[in-house]
């Protein structure tokens, strides 16, 4: 994970997919930093697009390249559906899968 002097966690050219984890203290389990940056992508940077309720994926742009990004979950039947991931799409898959 790149992450600037600024401490800003936007995508890079160079980012194509991030997966988070989960991080087994003991006592209890805890999101790595992964999770926590594509959390905050999601929730604070990325722009929603589209949603294909039937795979439980979200489709998101990147306002600064324009590229396309599928949030989806590996485990969904795990609390939280599991750990995420984020994937950068080409343009004609994202239109394919989401019916752009």
């Amino acid at each position: 994970m790149t992450v600037n002097d600024t401490g800003d966690w936007k995508l890079t050219p160079d980012d194509r997919i991030l997966s988070g984890l989960w991080l087994d203290l003991g006592s209890r389990m805890e999101k790595d930093a992964t999770w926590q940056r594509i959390l905050w992508l999601t929730t604070e940077y990325l722009q929603p697009v589209a949603q294909n309720d039937e795979r439980g994926t979200i489709l998101y742009r990147d306002p600064d390249d324009g590229r396309y990004w599928e949030l989806l979950f590996v485990r969904p039947e795990l609390p939280e559906k599991g750990p995420p991931t984020l994937r950068c799409l080409e343009e004609d898959a994202a239109r394919e899968a989401y019916s752009l």
